[in-house]
């Protein structure tokens, strides 16, 4: 990791240009830039460089920066390239110092809000579970971090990030904290006052003790919910304006189709079918209101896994360290021949029988 100095990155970002400007949150601004990288710095790379806009907002930056230090590196948590940390307050006559500044990779294909809610042309089914299973798998990896679980607080679309090689991204971890377990004769006030985004946040997480890794199941759930149906996860327009709210009873009732989006042409087969529902069977589970019933992100990322084996796709991105058996190479060879023909079988016989969201 680099250590950039202030000069450096305003020059990089055109004096923090509007141009450069590519989103704005509550706590900073996001610019793209151009900075050496590489050995000695010969090459230039585009990257995203993150400012706060007031002092909150540089608490915030602060310990964003601190949490990402510290989280594991994993391909689908978004790569930190380098910083500019705040130096310590300056005199009161010597005026406010300059802010820290925390450089990351750009993510040039937007987030997965734009992607479901302002993309004409709404991702397939295979696309969706893959960016399920890479951010499902980004936020196991945050609960399993070591000495300390790290625990995200603001999992959705929005701080879903897609890479140019196609992998989904977890980002944004300004409200990020990291805890170790609790044991049962703890304090229950302890732990920071509860925060999220309004729609994503788990209405367990009422005080600051009930602060735990559900919490972020909770999130994630309704990111399934939102990655399946299309639909806004607050709907003023529509009743009821929660996707918990409309999704669960529809999954409950067994009319998962119905929470299908619409936009795109149903599962083609009852495969695919079974494995899109079966996404919505993890994520009726995620966003219980038991918080016991809930599944760790383990047992969440293994379902997903599931999912896209069940359904014949396959998986472009395999975790680091992650390798087969021979026998499991072999097995996956026998299903997928077994489907192909399956497929080919009902494609001649459909010719002899038959000649003929929002924004």
């Amino acid at each position: 990791m680099k250590e950039f100095s202030y000069e450096e990155v305003e020059a990089a970002t055109g004096g923090f240009a509007a141009k450069n400007l590519v989103g704005k949150g509550s706590h900073g601004s996001v610019y793209r830039a151009r900075v050496r990288s590489g050995g000695g710095g010969s090459r230039l790379v585009a990257v995203a460089v993150k400012r706060p806009t007031h002092a909150q907002g540089e608490a915030k930056l602060a310990n964003e920066i601190a949490v990402l230090l510290a989280a594991p590196r994993h391909p689908s948590v978004v790569g930190i390239v380098g910083v500019r940390v705040a130096p310590q307050p300056p005199p009161a006559a010597a005026g406010p110092g300059l802010p820290p500044l925390l450089v990351m990779e750009y993510m040039p294909n937007g987030s997965l809000h734009d992607l479901l809610h302002r993309s004409p042309r709404p991702p397939p089914w295979p696309r969706r579970v893959e960016i399920a299973l890479d951010v499902a798998r980004a936020v196991c990896a945050l609960h399993a971090a070591q000495p300390r679980m790290i625990i995200h607080r603001d999992v959705k679309s929005a701080n879903i990030l897609l890479g140019r090689d196609g992998r989904a991204r977890l980002a944004d971890f300004s409200l990020a904290v990291r805890v170790a377990a609790r044991a049962p004769e703890e304090d229950e006030a302890a732990g920071p006052v509860p925060a999220g985004t309004i729609g994503y946040l788990d209405p367990c997480y009422t005080e600051p003790g009930r602060l735990g890794p559900e919490s972020d199941v909770f999130s994630f759930g309704v990111v399934l919910l939102e990655l399946v149906s299309g639909r806004k996860v607050m709907d003023v327009n529509s009743c009821p304006s929660s996707i918990v709210a409309w999704a669960e009873p529809l999954i409950g009732a067994g009319r998962a189709r119905e929470v299908f989006d619409g936009r795109v042409a149903a599962p083609p087969n009852s495969w695919t079918e079974r494995a899109v529902a079966r996404v919505l069977d993890v994520a009726a589970r995620c966003v219980s209101d038991c918080v016991e019933r809930r599944p760790s992100m383990a047992e969440v990322a293994s379902e997903l896994h599931g999912a896209v084996e069940s359904a014949g796709w396959r998986h472009r991105h395999v975790p680091r360290g992650y390798s087969r058996t021979v026998i499991e190479r072999a097995c996956r060879c026998i299903v997928s021949w077994g489907q192909h023909v399956r497929r080919s079988k009902r494609v001649r016989a459909t010719k002899i029988e038959c000649s003929g969201a929002p924004d």
